[in-house]
C-alpha cells in the first residue's frame, strides 16, 4: 500500500508576505526556472521564500542546494529561512560555489589522486611559489624587460582558467605586453601544476576544476549527487563564469532535479573577470522547457529616481525588457545633473552639498559618491578631508596610500630632499634584485656622498650638480649596478640646468621611468596609469613641489578614527557598490571617455558598451531618495586640463526626468 504524506506547508500564508511577481516565482513548479529580479525587488527576499516553502512542502534540507557568490550571502539566507520556517538550517547544503566544492572534495578527492587531508593555497602560499618558480625559470632581465611578478601571472592563470580558454590565448587576448616571456611562463605553469600535486595541495581555481573533473569522469557520482539534490538553486546568475555554469548543469542534471537562477541581466557588470552574460541571456536556449518570472516591483528608491533608471537602461539592445514600478510614492525631487568648470569644482560641489546634508541630520552613512574608476575619486577624498568630513573607502586604498601612487610620491620626495631615507629605500625597492640588506647598504653610500656634497655647498636644499656625477662613484653590487646608472639619469632628467619643471611634469617623467616596473609589477597596469595620469592632471595648478607634497603629509595624517561608522560618507567604485544601497548617492565624473571608458567608446565592441550602461544602470538604482549626477566640463587645470563633453548616458536622458543644476 502507497501512503501518501500531504505537505507540510508549516500554516505560512505566502500570498500574503509576498507580492504577486515573488509568489509566482516562490511557489513555481516549473522544472527550470529563470527569475530576473529587478534592482531594489526583493531577490533576497523571493529566494529565501522559496527555499523555507521547499522545507514546508516537505522537501529534506539535505537534498537542497543554494549556490551563492560571497558567505555573507549565503549566512543571511540561511539565517532568514531558519527564521520562516522555525528550524535549523545545518542540513541545507548553502554556500558559495568554493565552499561547496570544497565539501564535496574533501569526500571524493582521492579519485583524483590526491590524498586525505589536502590543502587549500591561500593568495599568500600562491605568491610565495609562483616567486620560487620565477626564480628557476626566469632567467636573467634588463632594466627595459623586467619579468612579471607573482601576482601578474597568478591573473593571467586565474583569467584563462575561469573564461574556459588556453593560457596562451588569454595572453595573447589581454596580456600581450608578456607575449616575449611565453616560454618561460609556460615552463612556470606546469611546474606550477606539478608542485602542487607534490604538495597535495588545490589553489581556489582548482576546487572547481577538480570539482567538474570529478563529475565528468565518474559517472557513478555524477548521478549520486543529482538524485540526492532535488533542488538546486543559485543566486546572482548572471554574474556566473564558464565554470560555475558547467557546474550548475553537472549538479542539477538529474531526471528529478529542479533548477531556479536568480538575477538580472541588467547588472551583468563583471566580464572582466569571467562572468558571462550569455549564461543568463541563453538560459531558455540551454533549458528548453525554462519558465521565466520576472519581478519589477522597487521597494528602494522614489519614482524620480527609477524614471531616470528605466530610460538609462532603455538604451541596451539585448537584455529583458522590464520597467521598475516604485512600492514607495513619496519624493518628488527630481535627480540633479551638475556640470562642473573642473575636476576640483566638482569636487567642491561634492563636498559643500554633503556638508549641508550633514548639517541637516542626514547620517554620512546613508550619503555614497560611487565612480567608474578609483582614480575619479582623488579630489573628492581631498575635498572632503581639508572640510573635516569623515569618510570611509570601499574600493581599495585612500588614493595616496596605494602602492603605485607612494612609489611616485617617493620620488618627487626624494627630489625634494635628498636626506629622506624612506623615499630613497621605496625607491631602490623596485630595482630587480634588490633587498632590504642591499637597499641598506645603497642608502650609507648615496647619504655620506650627499651629506659630502652638502658640506660644499652649505646655501643649497637639494643636489643641483647631476647625480651622475655626484652619485656615480658610489660601490654598488654587480645584481644593481644597470639600475643604478639607470636611477642616477632620471634624477638628472627631472633636475635640468636650465628650468624647473612643473609638478605636472616631473609625475609624467617619472611615470616613464616607472614604466616597466609598473607593468611587470601590477596585475591592473593600465587602471594604475590611470591613477597616475590623473594625479598629473590634479597638479597642473599646483605652486611648486613642497607645498604639494606638504598636502599630501597632511592628507595622510589626518585622525578619522574617532569617526564613527554613522559618520562616515561611502566613497567607493561602482563595482564594489553593487548590492548595496544608500538614501543619497552621488554619480561623479560622468564625462564622455570618463564613463563610459575610452577604451570602450575606441573599442566600437557592443557588448562592450551594453556593460557599460548597465555599470550606469547599477550606479543610480543604488540611489533610494536623492541623486546627484555630476561631470566636470574639464579634466585638469591651466594648460593641461582636457574638455570633458558629458557623457552619452546624460545626454540621452529626456530633460524632464532630471534638473539641471549651474554652478
Amino acid at each position: 500500500m502507497k501512503y501518501v504524506l500531504r505537505p507540510a506547508t508549516g500554516g505560512r500564508d505566502y500570498a500574503a508576505e509576498l507580492n504577486p511577481e515573488q509568489y509566482a516565482a516562490v511557489t513555481t513548479e516549473a522544472r527550470h526556472a529563470l527569475v530576473i529580479a529587478g534592482a531594489g525587488s526583493g531577490k533576497t527576499r523571493t529566494l529565501t521564500y522559496r527555499v523555507a516553502r521547499l522545507l514546508d512542502s516537505g522537501v529534506p534540507p539535505w537534498r537542497i542546494l543554494l549556490l551563492t557568490f560571497t558567505n555573507k550571502a549565503a549566512r543571511e539566507m540561511l539565517e532568514r529561512v531558519a527564521s520562516l520556517t522555525g528550524s535549523g538550517n545545518d542540513q541545507i547544503w548553502g554556500g558559495t560555489f568554493h565552499s561547496v566544492a570544497n565539501r564535496l572534495l574533501r569526500r571524493h578527492a582521492q579519485r583524483l589522486g590526491y590524498q586525505p587531508g589536502f590543502t587549500i593555497l591561500d593568495s599568500d602560499d600562491q605568491r610565495a611559489l609562483f616567486r620560487s618558480l620565477i626564480k628557476q625559470f626566469s632567467g636573467k632581465t634588463t632594466k627595459s624587460d623586467r619579468f612579471p611578478k607573482p601576482e601578474v601571472l597568478i591573473g593571467l592563470h586565474s583569467l584563462a582558467i575561469n573564461t574556459g580558454r588556453s593560457w596562451e590565448q588569454t595572453l595573447a587576448d589581454d596580456y600581450g605586453h608578456l607575449e616575449r616571456f611565453e616560454e618561460a611562463i609556460s615552463k612556470i605553469f606546469e611546474a606550477y601544476h606539478t608542485r602542487k600535486l607534490e604538495s597535495n595541495a588545490m589553489d581556489f581555481d582548482d576546487l572547481l576544476t577538480n570539482l567538474i573533473r570529478l563529475l565528468r569522469e565518474h559517472e557513478d557520482l555524477r548521478h549520486d549527487l543529482q538524485d540526492r539534490f532535488l533542488h538546486v538553486l543559485v543566486d546572482e546568475y548572471q554574474d556566473t563564469n564558464t565554470l560555475q555554469a558547467e557546474l550548475i548543469d553537472l549538479l542539477s542534471g538529474g531526471s528529478k532535479t529542479s533548477l531556479m537562477v536568480v538575477g538580472d541581466d541588467a547588472q551583468s557588470i563583471y566580464s572582466w573577470r569571467g562572468a558571462d552574460v550569455d549564461h543568463i541571456f541563453n538560459f531558455s536556449t540551454t533549458y528548453r522547457d525554462a519558465v521565466i518570472y520576472k519581478i519589477e516591483t522597487n521597494y528602494r528608491s522614489v519614482p524620480a529616481i527609477l524614471n531616470i533608471s528605466n530610460a538609462a537602461i532603455a538604451l541596451n539592445t539585448r537584455q529583458f525588457v522590464k520597467t521598475l514600478r516604485p512600492a514607495r510614492d513619496e519624493g518628488r525631487l527630481k535627480p540633479a545633473v551638475v556640470p562642473a568648470p573642473d575636476n576640483r569644482t566638482e569636487a567642491r560641489f561634492v563636498a559643500q552639498r554633503i556638508d549641508e546634508l550633514l548639517n541637516a541630520g542626514i547620517p554620512g552613512k546613508d550619503i555614497a559618491v560611487l565612480y567608474r574608476a578609483h582614480f575619479h575619486s582623488m579630489d573628492v577624498q581631498m575635498e572632503l578631508t581639508r572640510n573635516h568630513i569623515p569618510f570611509r573607502i570601499t574600493s581599495g586604498l585612500r588614493f595616496f596610500e596605494q602602492a603605485h601612487i607612494k612609489d611616485i610620491v617617493a620620488w618627487l620626495r626624494l627630489l625634494s630632499n635628498p636626506r629622506d631615507e624612506m623615499a630613497f629605500r621605496r625607491i631602490v625597492s623596485t630595482f630587480p634584485r634588490v633587498g632590504d640588506a642591499t637597499a641598506a647598504k645603497l642608502w650609507q653610500g648615496w647619504i655620506s656622498t650627499a651629506e659630502a656634497w652638502f658640506a660644499k655647498h652649505p646655501e643649497a636644499t637639494t643636489i643641483t650638480t647631476p647625480h651622475t656625477e655626484v652619485m656615480g662613484k658610489i660601490s654598488v653590487p654587480a645584481a644593481a649596478r644597470l639600475h643604478w646608472r639607470g636611477f642616477l639619469t632620471s634624477m638628472d632628467s627631472l633636475h635640468p640646468a636650465d628650468h624647473e619643471l612643473t609638478p605636472t611634469e616631473l609625475v609624467k617623467l617619472i611615470q616613464n621611468f616607472m614604466d616597466a616596473y609598473l607593468r611587470a609589477t601590477y596585475d591592473n597596469y593600465e587602471e594604475r596609469l590611470e591613477d597616475i595620469g590623473q594625479l598629473a592632471k590634479s597638479l597642473a595648478d599646483t605652486p611648486d613641489l613642497e607645498t604639494f607634497l606638504s598636502q599630501v603629509a597632511l592628507l595622510s595624517e589626518v585622525d578619522q578614527e574617532t569617526a564613527t561608522d554613522d559618520d562616515c560618507v561611502t566613497l567607493s567604485t561602482i563595482h564594489q557598490a553593487k548590492g548595496l544601497e544608500w538614501k543619497i548617492v552621488f554619480v561623479i565624473f560622468l564625462g564622455e571617455g570618463l564613463f563610459p571608458h575610452y577604451r570602450v567608446i575606441s573599442s566600437g565592441d557592443t557588448d562592450d558598451m551594453e556593460e557599460e550602461t548597465r555599470l550606469f544602470y547599477v550606479a543610480i538604482t543604488r540611489a533610494e531618495d536623492q541623486l546627484y549626477l555630476t561631470y566636470p566640463r574639464y579634466n585638469g587645470h591651466s594648460y593641461d586640463s582636457q574638455f570633458c563633453p558629458p557623457s552619452r548616458f546624460l545626454t540621452t536622458l529626456p530633460e524632464e526626468l532630471f534638473e539641471l543644476w549651474s554652478l
